[in-house]
C-alpha cells in the first residue's frame, strides 16, 4: 500500500460485511486526490458508524499515514 487509494480501500473494505459491494473511486482534481466510496445504503451506515466514529477514524488513520496529500474522502450511495 503506497498511495492513499489502495490505503483507503483496504480499511473500508476490512469494516464492511460484504466488500464485494464496496468501490473505490479516485480522481484528482487541482491537486486534490477526490476519492468516492460507492457502495449500496444498508452498507454505508456500516462504513460510517454511529455517530460518524468509523469514518472519521478512517480520515484520522489516512491524515496520519499521508501528510503531505490533499485528499477529500466522499461516500456515494
Amino acid at each position: 500500500m503506497t498511495d492513499i487509494r489502495d490505503s483507503a480501500e483496504y480499511l473500508i473494505k476490512a469494516v464492511v460485511s460484504d466488500d464485494s459491494q464496496v468501490s473505490l473511486e479516485s480522481r484528482e482534481e487541482n491537486g486534490v486526490i477526490i476519492l468516492d466510496i460507492v457502495a449500496p445504503s444498508e452498507i454505508v451506515g456500516q462504513i460510517i458508524g454511529k455517530e460518524g466514529k468509523i469514518i472519521k477514524s478512517i480520515r484520522t488513520l489516512l491524515n496520519l499515514s499521508f501528510p503531505n496529500t490533499r485528499y477529500l474522502l466522499q461516500i456515494k450511495e
